[in-house]
This record gives structure tokens, C-alpha cells and sequence, in this order.
């Protein structure tokens, strides 16, 4: 006789993607069990060579595992389309996250859209990592109009349809922390960050400093002209505007002369930048449209199925 049975629902899913952290990736998916065995512990093996994996699924974590190493955000847009939570708790498995901060994160969520972990300046790593994370906070501080105290950290709570609707933004780089948050902020999104005291990694970092800086910033100039353009579009414009203008003004009226190639051109080109900037605006209204639009998903959807 068949008939339908309400699966259990799941409450939270935490996250842990990972590549070649075997040795201490068994001791993180322990201690999260133990601490919340209600939890899907949901690890993401992006294409470890050193059988970090199996030593996940062996401490008792389901594991979805890439065919070749695919990056740091792939693994995660992996875990957000894979987990069955409603609501997500994103960790690295290198153990800088103490799994019994969870429920400091998930203190806050419903009343905020996502919540983050945030390093104090001593526990962000090695001075120049440190120096480098304040510099990308304050930038998208000012980009996103909003205090960012910690852009690049990996520990936060999110919803899980929330995540979803921005997963297609999320790069396959390290940079998925600054994404998300950039863009839950210009989207009209809570985001709150609560302290959280970050323990060393083991091994070796796979940030490179100069490279992977460089990409924080182009993600962030790229997130920001997504949702608010003129952010971009209004400082860049003023390069060319204010001193064409200025050297036009003070030719034309103060010296007599006429007006010149150069000082059209440069006037003419800021002018363009604000169009450009004006029509990016319209055009980032709709994509806020399509973000508001609600997600289906299978455990949205009832989570049934058939039983025979």
C-alpha cells in the first residue's frame, strides 16, 4: 500500500568544505557530533589527494566529494545545493573554528539573515594577513555602507534559501566570504558579526597573499557595481571630470582661450561614466528583483516521499 511520510526535518547543516586537511578534519567533524548530533555535518571533499575524505566520513560526516580541486567557494556552492538544513553553518576544516561558537551564530539568525564570526586583529594570522584583512574590511566598509568587521571569514550562519538565491554570485575562489557579504548588505539584508576567537590552523595556508589580495579586491569592485554602480561609476567619473572642468574653466575664462580636443574628450568621457553608471543602476534594480524571487527546493517543497 503506498502511502506518504513526512521525512524528520533537518534544522541546521554545518558546512565544512575542505582539501588535504586529513589529520585534523576527522577531529573537527568528531567535536561537532558530539556537540550537536541533531546536525547535518555535511563535509565537501574538493578534490583531496591525502584521504581527508575518508577520514571525514569515518568520524561520521556525509561526504560529497569533487572529482579534481575545483576551489574553496566551489566546495561551498557544493554544500549550500547539497545540504538539507534549514539554516547553514559554514566552518573551515582546519580547525581555526571552535565548533562551540556554533550556537553563538545561531543565536542571532532569524533575527538577522546571517550571521558572521568575527576575528579579532590578533587572530586573523601573521601580521601581514591581518594588516591585509583590516585594509579589505574598511574598503568594503565604504562600499558597502555598512561597518564590515571581518569580510573574510569563513566562520557564519546563513539560511539556507537565502544562500541559494545567492550561490550563482559566489566565486570558486577564496573570495566567497567577501562575496556573500558584500552582496547581502547591498541587497538590503541584516548581517550581524559576533566575536569569535580563532585558534591556529594546521598546515599550511593556501592564500596567496599578493594574488588572492589582488582578486579580493576585483571581487569586491565587481560586487559592489552587481547591486550599487554608482558606488564605482561616481568616483571614476569624477577622475576625469574634475580636472577637465577645472582646466577648461580656467582656460576659457580666466586665460580666454578656446575650448580644446583634450578638454572635450575629458569632459565627454566622465559624462559617459555617469550614463553608464545611471543605466548600471536600472539594470541592478532588476537583478535585486530576480534575488527577491522565492527559491524552490526540495525540502521547501514538503519534503515527502513515496512509501511502499
Amino acid at each position: 500500500m503506498a502511502g506518504k511520510m513526512k521525512k524528520t526535518p533537518i534544522e541546521v547543516t554545518v558546512v565544512i568544505p575542505i582539501y588535504n586537511e586529513a589529520g585534523v578534519i576527522g577531529s573537527v567533524v568528531s567535536k561537532v557530533r558530539e556537540l550537536f548530533p541533531d546536525f547535518e555535518v555535511l563535509v565537501v571533499d574538493d578534490g583531496s589527494t591525502d584521504g581527508s575524505g575518508r577520514e571525514a566520513e569515518a568520524a561520521g560526516a556525509k561526504v560529497v566529494s569533487h572529482v579534481h580541486n575545483r576551489g574553496n567557494g566551489a566546495a561551498v556552492k557544493t554544500g549550500i545545493r547539497s545540504a538539507r538544513g534549514r539554516n547553514l553553518v559554514l566552518m573551515d576544516g582546519d580547525g581555526q573554528h571552535d565548533p562551540a561558537e556554533i550556537p553563538k551564530l545561531l543565536e542571532h539568525l532569524g533575527r538577522y539573515d546571517m550571521v558572521v564570526g568575527a576575528r579579532n586583529f590578533k587572530t586573523q594570522g601573521s601580521l601581514h594577513r591581518s594588516l591585509a584583512n583590516r585594509i579589505f574590511s574598511d574598503t568594503a566598509t565604504y562600499l558597502a555602507d555598512h561597518k564590515v568587521e571581518d569580510l573574510t571569514s569563513g566562520f557564519r550562519a546563513i539560511r539556507r534559501d537565502l544562500a541559494l538565491r545567492f550561490a550563482y554570485l559566489l566565486p570558486n575562489t577564496f573570495s566567497y566570504p567577501s562575496t556573500i557579504t558584500l552582496a547581502l548588505f547591498k541587497a538590503g539584508y541584516g548581517v550581524k558579526y559576533v566575536p569569535i576567537q580563532a585558534g591556529p590552523r594546521t598546515g599550511k595556508s593556501k592564500i596567496k597573499i599578493i594574488r588572492d589580495g589582488l582578486r579580493f579586491f576585483a571581487i569586491m569592485i565587481k560586487i559592489i557595481s552587481l547591486f550599487s554602480p554608482m558606488k564605482v561609476f561616481f568616483p571614476l567619473g569624477m577622475l576625469f571630470l574634475a580636472p577637465g572642468l577645472t582646466y577648461t574653466i580656467h582656460r576659457v575664462f580666466f586665460q580666454g582661450s578656446r575650448l580644446t580636443n583634450p578638454m572635450v574628450l575629458m569632459i565627454s568621457v566622465a559624462a559617459l561614466i555617469f550614463a553608464l553608471g545611471l543605466i548600471s543602476e536600472q539594470i541592478s534594480l532588476l537583478r535585486l528583483e530576480r534575488i527577491d524571487q522565492p527559491v524552490s527546493t526540495e525540502d521547501e517543497a514538503g519534503e515527502e516521499e513515496d512509501e511502499t
